[in-house]
């Protein structure tokens, strides 16, 4: 029997203290009302898993602005005050039940399918995002050729970033979470085949990962270091999952380095098996790149649904903190199941079908 103390062990993010090392992941559940506004649906969800063990939430990516960040209809936001004084139940319901929460903060770019502010979308340069929209998040066909952002809309942005992560904080949430990873925004600036900007926010992995250093130094000095402020990585998208850093090892190094010296407290990892050689056949994962090359505390996401695969992450020393996705929806009490020897249920289908909201016969069984 592996043992499974490394899980339960206290850890301390920022000014963030956690009492064992299992997370939530973000997942996208597009269950906010029309405008935004977080539900009851929603307080139910993530009450849930505080409930379940979890000791730290990270939200599904929200929308931090009112141009064109908003990737999906129905996407809870942090644009607005009206949107933050929502979220404010979800953080309350979630410190009552003994956990804390993080606020992931996503421009959607050129991967936006559905926007009630805009029509078209933007991104680093004129280039489509390879693959189809979600049809479980109402896509329908390709993406759409986006706009190239300008410099006024990339100072737009990271306004957005900042007075959202500040409506974050008015709303009770622990930290913040900024997605720079899975095909977003952020991520497009990273990648070479969908950034060929000539300035000094392309080209040289240096240069695109710029912009998102840029925005995570700009939340850190706005919050104040009594929040917890970390960014999420990743080589694979949303409509590419193949994608790996042309650069290898030695991007993953420029990456990394450049992110932790923006002061953030953590790097949050994900890729399709978190434990897997970030390049090639063998070698270090990208988590354990994460954590050599930025010295910080790194939570990893990535099947790693098995507790044994989970701990191995820790015991390697690869990563801090386990982050649960499908794992999580198919047992909102995953870390209370694991520490009583309990067994684990399959996730059941019918939550990604016709589209992956919270359904109420899902809210039905958490009850």
């Amino acid at each position: 029997m592996t043992n499974l103390a490394p899980l339960w062990s206290p850890l301390q993010i920022g000014s963030t203290q956690l009492p064992s090392r299992v997370a939530l992941a973000p997942m996208t559940r597009i269950s906010a009302t029309e405008d935004g506004l977080v539900t009851e649906k929603m307080v139910s969800y993530y009450e849930a898993f505080a409930r379940g063990g979890f000791a730290l939430l990270i939200t599904e990516g929200i929308y931090p602005d009112t141009a064109y960040s908003q990737g999906y209809l129905y996407q809870p936001g942090l644009a607005t005050d009206e949107q933050a004084r929502s979220w404010a139940t979800v953080v309350d319901a979630v410190h009552a039940a003994g956990s804390t929460i993080f606020a992931q903060l996503m421009h959607a770019g050129s991967q936006a399918q559905g926007s009630r502010y805009a029509d078209s979308t933007i991104g680093p340069s004129a280039v489509a995002p390879r693959g189809e929209q979600l049809g479980f998040y109402r896509g329908e066909g390709p993406y759409r050729v986006p706009a190239e952002i300008t410099r006024e809309q990339m100072e737009e942005v990271r306004q957005g970033f900042v007075a959202s992560a500040l409506r974050a904080r008015e709303s009770g949430f622990d930290g913040v979470e900024i997605h720079g990873a899975n095909g977003y925004l952020l991520d497009q600036f990273l990648t070479d085949y969908l950034n060929l900007r000539t300035d000094e926010y392309g080209g040289s992995p240096q240069n695109r990962v710029r912009f998102t250093a840029e925005i995570a130094r700009a939340v850190r000095d706005a919050v104040g270091p009594e929040m917890a402020v970390g960014i999420r990585i990743s080589q694979s998208k949303v409509s590419d999952h193949d994608h790996r850093w042309a650069g290898g090892a030695e991007e993953a190094e420029v990456i990394f380095s450049a992110l932790a010296a923006t002061g953030v407290d953590f790097i949050h990892t994900t890729e399709y098996k978190a434990y897997a050689p970030a390049f090639g056949d063998k070698g270090p994962s990208l988590a354990a790149l994460a954590k050599r090359h930025s010295g910080l505390p790194v939570i990893a996401n990535g099947h790693l649904d098995d507790p044994e695969t989970a701990v191995s992450m820790l015991a390697d020393g690869a990563a801090d903190v386990v982050a649960l996705g499908k794992a999580a929806l198919g047992n909102r009490d995953w870390p209370d199941r694991v520490r009583r020897g309990l067994p684990l249920d399959e996730i059941d289908a019918r939550l990604f079908a016709p589209v992956a909201d919270v359904k109420d016969w899902e809210l039905e069984l958490l009850s």
